[in-house]
């Protein structure tokens, strides 16, 4: 039974990857930006744990993590949460680009770095949901994809690092996918927001499945699923 460390399982493609994970029996470790949050989280998926901690002050997540219990061995670090405010450059506040840079760079990085332990003893691996603006930036997404490029940036180098250490290291970039993410970007671009043309979030859990159950003497590095309508 395989143990995995999931951010932003609180909805869209974290909450079905949970659900997926914890249908199979797999044990599950749920990360919560407070012990409110972390109560709910746990309270659907019986047998799981809550690591709390806030991805956007990640100064204190150290701090936060050395007074929890953390478990000896880790096979996945999958880094869903994220965090989006669209606006021109010559608009943006330096308030918007830290939150963005915080929970979409520096956070899963701090994180990865806490559990590299737990990976290296499990030859684990470490998944970026990361997002079609960490390819290719349009106008008006310059913080959040500046982020994605940095989460790229991230992922690239620490998968060869870790090679020799036996952990692997797999980005996902998941166009538009239905979930509150996409309802807020759609309010934020005056747009209707329209679940049907988008993908559905158990779309993009099948691809991490498929990495996480990839057979050892392989590695999926980067993934790319785009929404077909």
């Amino acid at each position: 039974m395989a143990t995995h460390l999931i951010t932003g399982a609180g909805s869209g493609i974290g909450a079905a990857l949970a659900r997926r994970l914890h249908e199979r029996g797999d044990e599950l470790l749920l990360f919560a930006r407070d012990a409110g949050r972390a109560k709910g989280l746990t309270a659907g998926l019986p047998g799981s744990r809550a690591l709390v901690g806030d991805l956007a002050v990640p100064d204190r997540l150290s701090w936060a993590l050395s007074h929890q219990a953390l478990p000896d061995r880790l096979d996945s670090l999958v880094h869903v949460a994220g965090t989006v405010d669209l606006g021109p450059v010559g608009e943006l506040t330096p308030k918007a680009w830290h939150s963005q840079l915080n929970v979409n760079l520096v956070a899963p990085a701090e994180l990865t770095r806490l559990f590299l332990p737990q990976l290296r003893a499990s030859q684990g691996q470490v998944i970026f949901i990361n997002s079609g603006s960490g390819l290719t930036a349009n106008a008006e997404w310059s913080a959040y994809a500046a982020s994605k490029h940095g989460l790229k940036a991230l992922a690239d180098a620490l998968r060869q690092e870790e090679r020799p250490n036996g952990v692997r290291v797999s980005s996902l970039y998941p166009g538009r996918t239905a979930g509150p993410m996409q309802v807020k970007v759609h309010q934020q671009e005056g747009k209707e927001y329209d679940a049907s043309t988008l993908m559905d979030p158990e779309s993009v859990v099948t691809m991490i499945v498929a990495a996480l159950d990839l057979p050892r003497d392989a590695s999926i590095d980067d993934m790319r699923v785009r929404p077909s309508r």
